[in-house]
């Protein structure tokens, strides 16, 4: 197992309610077999976001390190299950995961989407995230999106202007695409309630994580106008399942690192029993990529995944990073550049950086 941390600036800042992004630290792990078969996967842990630090991350994927190396003759949800064992933190056991999704889709030969469904989806209709602060320049993102061909826009709110930005941006997208909001759960349920009634009037197609628990999720979505999505209330099979009790969502956001790989999060759709959204933590186009293969191995996608988030960075670590074309993000395999991983590793860090074969 090969474990290297990578810094990876943004184009620009993404203000969010849960502060300011400008950078993302990495980490990107290479498990090779015994007949030198190497699947990839990526720890993308944000500290302001859910509390977990990129260094507790790499505590922990050396605690595995013993059970990863010495796993044989289990197949990939043992290592896992041995892996949350040792320490259960979604964040690190999520990379040791899809580095055996993608290393068996490598050795099958075949997609990663293939081994979840017969009949998975060739390419992902994905959102563009419209990261600027003002009116002005939300109005310009929109046009540039609008003329890309994305069929849905997403604007962060509670950072400012939210009204004014929401309100620029449709009328620039115009009443034929779709317009979603994301709150990260900073409102209150007053809070909540006004801005999300008068917002209505903008064709709002999904709110989401309006406000922070499952419960203001249940009482708010009786009270107001605008569909509802749950995201980061949504961290567990027994959360998803209180969801779908309590009927507190339109749909559910999908992030395979907070909810520990592919599996988890394959569990989590099912238990939760709305529509399900695939989303990104701003990874590389190799996070991205596995989470691609999940959103197309999904019975029906009633709504743009949040996926096109490789472009919202300087670099990756692959030549061709996963970005999309008129709306739809192509689902294919990534394989790390190595003079990319060279170029964007992070010098002082603790991990081993020797590229294994």
């Amino acid at each position: 197992m090969i474990v290297r941390r990578h810094s990876l600036r943004l184009r620009r800042p993404l203000e969010t309610s849960y502060g300011t992004v400008t950078e993302r630290e990495l980490l990107v792990v290479a498990l090779t077999d015994e007949d030198g078969v190497t699947g990839y996967g990526e720890a993308a842990p944000l500290q302001a976001y859910d509390g977990i630090s990129l260094a507790r991350v790499e505590r922990a994927l050396e605690r595995y390190r013993p059970v990863v190396e010495g796993a044989v003759g289990m197949n990939g949800a043992e290592i896992v299950d041995a892996c949350r064992r040792v320490e259960d933190l979604p964040e690190a056991f999520a990379a040791i995961d899809l580095a055996l999704w993608d290393r068996a889709g490598r050795r099958t030969g075949h997609p990663v989407a293939s081994l979840l469904t017969d009949t998975p989806a060739r390419e992902v209709p994905v959102n563009a995230t419209l990261s600027a602060l003002d009116r002005t320049g939300a109005a310009e993102q929109a046009r540039i999106a609008v003329e890309q061909g994305f069929g849905c826009l997403k604007v962060k709110v509670g950072v400012g202007d939210d009204a004014g930005r929401v309100a620029a941006v449709r009328a620039v997208a115009g009443p034929h695409v779709a317009l979603r909001i994301d709150a990260n759960g900073a409102w209150d349920e007053a809070t909540a309630e006004r801005v999300l009634g008068q917002m209505a009037r903008y064709d709002i197609e999904l709110a989401e994580q309006p406000v922070a628990t499952i419960d203001s999720l249940a009482r708010l979505r009786r009270r107001v106008p605008v569909k509802v999505a749950a995201d980061e209330c949504i961290r567990s099979v027994e959360d998803a399942a209180r969801l779908r009790q309590l009927d507190a969502a339109d749909a559910v956001i999908l992030k395979v690192q907070p909810l520990g790989g592919m599996g988890n999060a394959l569990r989590v759709a099912e238990a939760a029993g709305v529509a399900a959204i695939v989303s990104s933590m701003m990874e590389t186009s190799v996070g991205i990529a596995v989470a691609l293969h999940l959103a197309a191995a999904l019975p029906e996608l009633p709504y743009a995944c949040g996926l096109e988030t490789a472009a919202l960075l300087e670099a990756d670590v692959v030549h061709q990073r996963l970005v999309a074309h008129q709306g739809f993000m192509k689902v294919r395999r990534v394989v790390p550049d190595r003079d990319l991983l060279s170029a964007l590793a992070v010098e002082d860090a603790p991990a081993p950086y020797e590229v294994g074969s």
